[in-house]
Order: C-alpha cells, then sequence, then structure tokens
C-alpha cells in the first residue's frame, strides 16, 4: 500500500501505524506531559470517541482530564476557550467539522481575535480538531473542506496532515502552541498505515507548523496538496512516470499547514519545475489553490512559469448523496493526470 501511495521511508527501524494510533499517540503524549491538556467534545471519554482516536485516554487519565460533553457544539467550545483564556490548554474535538459551525463564533470571534484584541496579554492555547472534508456516502451537510474558511481568518493557525508521521507530529506541535490551532483531519485516512520513522516515534517528536514536505522530488511539474489528496498525487505521478512521458518527475509538496502558508518552499519549487498543478478536495471558489496560484502570481516565482498554474479541486456543487455523483465531485487520480499533461501540453 505504501508503495502504492509513493509514501518514501525516512528512516530505517520504521514501523506500519495507522493515522488513528498516531493522532492517539499524540494525545496520550501530551496528556501525560503537561497536566493542562484536556481533551472534551461528543463521545470523546466512555465511548472512546466516535471515530477510536481517544481510545483507552479517558480509562487513563480520568473525568477531570478526558470530558464527555452534551451535544452543544457552541456550548463545549465556549467552555474550552474560556479554559484556555484562564491558563488550561484544552484539546476540543468536533465530531465533524461540518459542526463547528455552530461554534463558529467561538472559535472566531473568541478564540481567533482575543490575543491581538488584548494587545497580546490574553494567550488562548487551544486545539479544535476533528474530521474535516468527505468521507464517504455522508451528503452535502457532512463533507465540506473548511481549510479556505479558517484560512481566511487572522488569529488561527491551520494545520491539514496527511501521513501519521504528518499528524502526531502536527497535533503534539498544536497542542503545546499558545495560539488557536485548527487541525483538519480526515475520516478515510484514519484506518490508513503509513511508515512511521524511529524518530517519529520519540514523545519529543513534532512536526513544525508552517512547514511543507517535499514527499517526491522532481523537475517538469510542481503538484502542490494537502490531506488525503497528496495520496491521489503521488499516485498520478506513479502513473505518469509509468508513461514514460517527461512529467515523470512530478514533485509532490505535501503543504501540511494551511495558515502560516510555506509559500516559500512552493516558489522554491516552482522555479525548479516552471510548472503548477494544485489539488485540493474543497470548493474551487476562494480555495487553498486560489490563494497558492495568487501568490506565485504576485511574488518572484511568476517569471519562471511556462504554462499557466492549473487547479484541481473539488467540484462547484453541495456534495451529492449517490456514490457515483460522490466520486466526480471529489478529485480523483485521472483529473489530476489530466492536468498535469494540460499545463504541459502533452
Amino acid at each position: 500500500l505504501q508503495q502504492r501511495r509513493g509514501l518514501r521511508l525516512s528512516a530505517p527501524a520504521g514501523i506500519q501505524v495507522t493515522v488513528r494510533d498516531a493522532l492517539n499517540q499524540a494525545l496520550d503524549e501530551e496528556l501525560e506531559r503537561d497536566e493542562r491538556v484536556f481533551m472534551l467534545g461528543e463521545e470523546v471519554a466512555q465511548y472512546d470517541g466516535a471515530y477510536k482516536i481517544s481510545r483507552g485516554l479517558w480509562k487513563k487519565y480520568g473525568d477531570k482530564r478526558v470530558i464527555d460533553t452534551p451535544i452543544s457544539e457552541m456550548g463545549f467550545a465556549g467552555i474550552a476557550v474560556g479554559a484556555a483564556m484562564a491558563g488550561l490548554r484544552p484539546v476540543c474535538e468536533f465530531m465533524t467539522f461540518n459542526f463547528s459551525m455552530q461554534a463558529i463564533d467561538q472559535v472566531i470571534n473568541s478564540a481567533a481575535k482575543t490575543c491581538y484584541m488584548s494587545a497580546g496579554s490574553i494567550a488562548v492555547p487551544i486545539v479544535f480538531r476533528g474530521p474535516n472534508g468527505a468521507s464517504a456516502g455522508v451528503a452535502a451537510q457532512h463533507s465540506q473542506c473548511f481549510a479556505a474558511w479558517y484560512g481566511h481568518c487572522p488569529g488561527l493557525k491551520v494545520v491539514s496532515p496527511w501521513s501519521s508521521e504528518d499528524a502526531k507530529g502536527l497535533l503534539k506541535a498544536s497542542i503545546r502552541d499558545d495560539n488557536p490551532v485548527v487541525v483538519l483531519e480526515n475520516e478515510l485516512l484514519y484506518g490508513v498505515p503509513f511508515e512511521m520513522s524511529e524518530q517519529a516515534q520519540s514523545k519529543d517528536f513534532i512536526v513544525p507548523i508552517g512547514k511543507a514536505k517535499i514527499e517526491r522530488e522532481g523537475t517538469h511539474v510542481t503538484l502542490v496538496s494537502h490531506s488525503r489528496p497528496v495520496g491521489h498525487c503521488l499516485e498520478a505521478a506513479a502513473v505518469l512516470a509509468k508513461e514514460g512521458v517527461e512529467c515523470e518527475a512530478s514533485l509532490v509538496i505535501n503543504l501540511r499547514t494551511i495558515r502560516p502558508m510555506d509559500i516559500e518552499t512552493v516558489e522554491a519549487s516552482v522555479v525548479k519545475t516552471n510548472h503548477l498543478v494544485t489539488v485540493e478536495g474543497g470548493w474551487p471558489q476562494f480555495g487553498v489553490g486560489a490563494e497558492i496560484c495568487a501568490r506565485i502570481m504576485e511574488g518572484p516565482a511568476f517569471n519562471y512559469l511556462d504554462a499557466p498554474a492549473v487547479r484541481v479541486t473539488g467540484a462547484d456543487v453541495p456534495m451529492p448523496y449517490a456514490k457515483i455523483l460522490e466520486d466526480n465531485s471529489l478529485p480523483q487520480v485521472k483529473d489530476i493526470i489530466f492536468a498535469v499533461k494540460k499545463t504541459l501540453n502533452i
């Protein structure tokens, strides 16, 4: 599976770890490391979490550290923000980020803006985490990607992990950060195993917020993505390589952080490859890909482009329920291959 996804082994003595288990490790290690850290959300305690991310943590740390809440996102997000202002470090789980719309006032007006409005005197060290974007067969009200929504807002940091190392390292970095951080996970990745290096198995391992990762080196086209579509990009690059066309050297960037965006890594890659394709599961208008394209156009890398940048996005429609329509509403490997060939004019 990892060979198919094109994942490069980063170190010897690696083991296979699912994204679910990587997130569980991160939470366990941070709860143990810092007594100010606590979790709250719907079913996170006695039920072990709706997606079993918090499995075993309630039994280990008790009611005061892992707290089940009523089904009221505005209520428990507000409690979490207040606790952060008082000096604790809450991890607030939304069962899906679609439900975070119920708490948008707390996330934006209470968490994101307080440090600025208090002239830096009040920090809000809180993590909002949970599955983001489309799952499978959950229709329009449960399939939105909020990367662009939250990435739009000053005062927030926004991360979007792909692999198990991303998930563990970014969550630990988010919990330790003194700013509110939105961690956008992907439900369809929870059960996927990735190679985790010996370094990543350490309790001190973190992935720096704001730093992208080059998953595959290349020379002809830059593919930039985040979350689950990173795997699609690696698969597309492998297919193109087998076809023997000049785009076999696709450079794949795993953005990892939406805000602050590591545009320097993207610019350096575009200077090298002279072509850019962005891939995301969200809607096209005002999306993450649109922001990347605008930054490239406004910056020094624009003069190195040999063709217009191309965006691959979700369809500009509410998510259909039927599987065949759902599949056609989300970026597929074939769509990425088509976009690469289009930008390379082959």
